[in-house]
């Protein structure tokens, strides 16, 4: 199939195109290099981390399974596999939602947080590295400033919807 790219063209210029894909070259350089120190270093893929980072920020530690796929980008079936290798290691539990029988939350275990702990300097340090040392601090705001305009829904994410961490 044939794409007429003077009219897909016609709605982009040409710095807005150029705009979008330094971001997305820039996104997937970044993020290859922090999963390969996270590997190399911590042999932590970088999905498990940023599932255990938002474990260990929730209230109670726990999230349910589908607002947890929500916050580290992955499809359900795709979380449901990486918490399968995660609850295999010990650093997550599945618990049942106590608000909601069919709902499942995966909680972090105290091995998952010191995990996460261990991993967390080589994942800082290569934020510090591949991101915010390139910057001025006047460019770091600028930059959060407009990520987070860009964003579908700039306000913080429901906590799970099951409460506190009652019995967890």
């Amino acid at each position: 199939m044939m794409v007429d790219m003077t009219t897909t063209r016609a709605r982009l210029t040409e710095a807005q195109l150029g705009a979008w894909r330094v971001f997305l070259r820039a996104h997937a350089q970044i993020t290859r290099r922090l999963e390969h120190e996270l590997l190399t270093e911590q042999d932590l893929p970088l999905a498990s981390y940023e599932v255990l980072l938002h474990l260990a920020e929730a209230p109670g530690n726990h999230l349910r399974m589908t607002d947890l796929a929500d916050r580290v980008l992955l499809s359900r079936s795709g979380l449901t596999r990486l918490v399968d290798r995660l609850e295999a290691d010990g650093l997550v539990t599945r618990a049942s939602c106590p608000s909601d029988a069919r709902g499942t939350n995966a909680v972090l275990t105290e091995a998952g947080r010191d995990r996460l702990r261990a991993a967390a300097p080589t994942h800082l340090r290569g934020v510090a590295e591949h991101v915010t040392d390139r910057l001025t601090p006047e460019e770091v705001g600028q930059l959060q400033a407009l990520m987070t305009k860009l964003l579908l829904d700039p306000v913080s994410p429901p906590d799970g919807g099951c409460g506190g961490a009652e019995g967890l």
